[in-house]
């Protein structure tokens, strides 16, 4: 049986402090919990592993016979791992009779790996009375957007669970973006941490505005005359209205780039993409007889020149 670092599982020294641990287990708890790695047994086993090396090294007193045994591990697997060449167990025990019984300490808690029982026996898990401590479970929800209230982001009611929770929304968010608030899951149990809120945004879809990335693409209607002569026209964006100019003749289909004009960079504070604008020429309708009349006088004058 190999001997189990429980300091090196948790990343912390062996002079770490009970917060410093504390912190290291719910770090690594939420990382490799199941409900983040699905059908991911590496991520379980890991997952085991932490719950393991916690339950030790949380507990002032398995943390201490844990120290203890560490410098005399060599000496047990020479004398046997079931006690085998009279290996004293006995130094380890607690005052009361509250520690070892027989040659070897094995235990027959099936959470733990063989190590673990060998070391603790009875004291681990819920069958001495000590509860391991379990991270709580992870809720999801999905949270619905329009095109604006993504753009300008903040706050935001939603309800998990029967409970309201009010979250603030960083502008730039995407669809399909999925943001993670620690703690607002299920609560812990035995001194586990609670679990996690993973929050879906889905954007609706928006008829103006097509969107890539932070960029965005709009079709604007401009007249043939416009179009033919050049003028200025006014535009409504997301961040407030602008002037554009049109220059004379200027073709169907045209794009224009409007920097900084686009949707707000995602945890970027005054960073944005561009709009660019489509210009798309829009032809009268129901034209009058002195309309038609000018229009067959201009078609005239382009047959001639």
């Amino acid at each position: 049986m190999d001997y189990k670092d429980y300091y090196k599982v948790l990343g912390v020294e062996k002079t770490a402090t009970p917060e410093q641990i504390k912190k290291a287990y719910r770090k690594l708890a939420r990382q490799h919990h199941p409900d983040v790695n699905p059908n991911n047994p590496e991520a379980e086993q890991r997952f085991k592993e932490v719950n393991e090396a916690n339950e030790v090294l949380s507990d002032p007193e398995k943390r201490q016979k844990y120290d203890q045994l560490g410098a005399d591990w060599q000496r047990y697997q020479q004398a046997g791992s079931r006690g085998g060449g009279g290996f004293d167990w006995s130094q380890y025990g607690q005052p009361g009779g509250g520690g070892f019984s027989g040659s070897s300490p094995f235990g027959d808690e099936a959470d733990f790996s063989d190590f673990f029982s060998s070391i603790f026996g009875n004291m681990g898990g819920e069958r001495g009375g000590n509860a391991r401590a379990r991270a709580g479970q992870d809720y999801q929800a999905e949270l619905e957007l329009s095109l604006e209230e993504a753009y300008h982001g903040g706050p935001r009611t939603l309800t998990v669970n029967d409970r309201k929770l009010r979250i603030t929304i960083q502008p730039g968010v995407e669809d399909g973006q999925t943001i993670r608030l620690r703690d607002q899951g299920a609560p812990g149990r035995n001194g586990g941490p609670n679990g996690s809120l993973y929050i879906t945004f889905r954007l609706k879809p928006d008829a103006r505005y097509t969107r890539t990335g932070a960029d965005l693409t709009m079709d604007v209607p401009v007249s043939v005359y416009t179009a033919a002569l050049g003028g200025e026209q006014q535009i409504d964006t997301l961040s407030g209205p602008v002037k554009i100019t049109i220059k004379p003749e200027t073709p169907n289909g045209t794009r224009l780039r409007l920097r900084g004009k686009g949707f707000p960079v995602y945890r970027q504070p005054g960073q944005f993409g561009d709009l660019y604008l489509r210009l798309t020429l829009t032809l009268p309708q129901h034209l009058t007889e002195p309309e038609k009349d000018l229009f067959r006088q201009l078609a005239a004058l382009r047959k001639s020149a």
